[in-house]
Formats: structure tokens, sequence, C-alpha cells
């Protein structure tokens, strides 16, 4: 079964801030919202899903809670009507902490809603407040309290790399995302966009983007935090949409398609890089010895990592003279063996 985000994209609707890093333009590729294309969009979508396919329709593009309310209840009950007729599974939105309230939950529970990610980006007031975001840490805590109460299910989206931010900062708003209850995460490293006050702040030298090595370090530490408190990341990095990858939008940044395996790539080094260090006599020569990984299905990119970077800094730490990795099936996506072994025993 393919789980499926049937997109409707409404920029910049009901958000009335420009975030110094924020051009909905180029984020959500819409520039005016035309209502009387939802329907079209959602069947275009389903015209290609097939019957075992689990579909949800998802507000995304601005701050959904935000929009005017007739026009929000007219689009959730386009969405609900799916939902009844077998189609959809439920219904998913993005908005601003500030725009959740309890006259938005009371609308919200007449719907199918299964999840709202909520665009937190930082716990730190004073990044905040640089950002323009228009709205509070205390403001969070509100909203991830009244969804949570009221049984709505929530997604944390946060950045690293933001002006002003620190890895601290960063790994304290993971921790927070976890301990508030959300059910899963998103971690965007910081694009520099162009027509954003961000890009102003880069030309003028007020602001440097991090590096893609620098944003793999920074978001592996969220990572870490989330999959330690078993809350789901979803993403890491923007989605693959050609637009958004593309010089012509961006003018800075770690803007790779590929950061998302870089970062579990890094989190998998790091592990190993501690399994052999308490493990292992490094008083005897490696010489003549051999490492083997056995990984999970499917993990092999993720542990040789990003053009064998993993590969080759295990060889000069270790001064190994070869790696070899194996899949087993059997073991469950948390279970990675490393070992060195004599090289005769190779298989």
């Amino acid at each position: 079964m393919r789980h499926i985000n049937i997109p409707v994209f409404i920029p910049h609707l009901g958000c009335p801030n420009q975030c110094i890093f924020c051009n909905q333009k180029y984020i959500s590729g819409t520039v005016e919202f035309d209502e009387a294309q939802v329907v079209r969009a959602i069947e275009d979508v389903l015209s290609t899903a097939s019957g075992k396919d689990e579909c949800e329709i998802a507000f995304f593009g601005g701050s959904f809670t935000g929009i005017d309310r007739a026009l929000m209840i007219r689009l959730l009950d386009i969405a609900q009507d799916y939902v009844k007729k077998g189609k959809a599974v439920g219904i998913r939105m993005s908005t601003r902490p500030d725009y959740i309230s309890q006259e938005i939950i009371d609308i919200l529970k007449g719907y199918t809603i299964t999840c709202v990610e909520l665009g937190i980006q930082s716990m730190n007031d004073s990044v905040l407040d640089y950002l323009k975001r228009g709205h509070t840490v205390a403001d969070t805590v509100n909203a991830t309290r009244l969804l949570k109460n009221n049984g709505i299910p929530f997604v944390g989206q946060m950045m690293v790399g933001l002006p002003g931010a620190t890895t601290e900062d960063e790994v304290y708003c993971a921790e927070q995302i976890c301990k508030l209850g959300a059910t899963a995460a998103r971690i965007y490293p910081t694009i520099v966009f162009k027509q954003t006050e961000l890009e102003c702040l880069t030309v003028r030298g007020e602001y440097t983007a991090l590096s893609v090595d620098e944003a793999v370090e920074r978001s592996a530490k969220a990572l870490r935090v989330f999959t330690k408190h078993n809350v789901n990341c979803i993403r890491i990095g923007l989605s693959d949409s050609e637009n958004l990858h593309s010089k012509d939008t961006y003018v800075a940044g770690p803007n790779s398609p590929s950061i998302g395996e870089m970062v579990k790539s890094r989190l998998i080094f790091e592990d190993i890089c501690t399994t052999l260090t308490t493990t292992v006599d490094f008083g005897t020569s490696f010489e003549n010895k051999v490492m083997h990984i056995t990984c999970p299905k499917g993990f092999v990119s993720q542990v040789v990592g990003h053009k064998r970077k993993n590969i080759i800094e295990w060889k000069k730490m270790f001064g190994l003279k070869n790696i070899l990795v194996y899949e087993n099936p059997d073991l469950d996506n948390k279970t990675i063996i490393s070992e060195i072994k004599e090289e005769n025993s190779c298989v």
C-alpha cells in the first residue's frame, strides 16, 4: 500500500506575515489560488492512484486555518466528501501555531482530520522575532496543547541553520516537539530563496547559509532526538520538486535532494563509530582485518554513504583494508551489526 498526499496549495492565503525566509510563489509553485480548480486537482491525483493506495487530501502552502472561514469550510466540505466516498482516508493541513484556537478546533472536529502540520520552526523567541515569524513559543505550546487534548495528531516542523539559531537551539526545539506530543516531525535546513529578506541579508554578508556538510551534521543531531523518542521524521529537506531545487529559485543554502539520505547516513556512521570504539582493541593492527557490516534490507546506500563517504572515512579512521556490507531481511530497521574480523573470515 502506498500513502499518497493529494496536495491542494493555498499560497500565502491566511498568512499576514512575510517571514524573512519565505517566498510562497517558489515554495508552492503557485501564485494565485483558484477555488474552482480544487476538485480537478484532487481528481487528477486520484486518477493515478489504485484502490489499494491510502490517500490524504492535504491543504499545503499557506496557513490553512487562517484563511477566510467560509472558504475554509467549503474546502473542508469538498475534502470530506471524498472521505465519505472512501476515496480518501482523511484531511491534512499545514498552519501556524497562532492560528490554532478553540474555535478552530471546534470546526476541525466536524471533519476527518488525520493530521495538522505546525510550522514551529524554532522554540527560541529571539530567533522567532528576528525571523518576523509573528508568533511566540507560548503560541506553539498553546496550539499543541489544544490539538493533543482534542485528539488531533500533529507534525512539528522545525528548521536548522536559521539566523541567530545555534545547534543547541535546534536540539532543544526537537526535544520540545517530542515533549509537546508530536506524532511526527519534519526537518528543514534553511534555504535562501530569491526575493526574500533573507536574500538581502545574505548579499549584505549579514547571514551565511549552512554548507551541505554543516546542514547534515546539525540535522543529524535533531534527527537523533526524534529517533530517541520514537517520533517519526517524515522528511528532511525540501520536496523533490524540480522547481525548488532550481538555481532560478534560490541563491544559497544546502538545497540538495539527497540531504535526507545523507542525514540518515550520518547517524549510521556515528553509531558504528561508537560501537567499534567501545568493542574493539585499538592496540592491535588492522592491517589484515576487514569490517563486516550487516544491515536491514534497503539500508546499504545509507550504510555506504553518499558517494561512499562512510566507507572512505571508516577506512581512514581504523586503517582497514576492506569493508563489506551485507543485507539481512530479518533485521529490524533499528539494527545494524558491525564487527572487525580477520581477512580470511570473509564470505
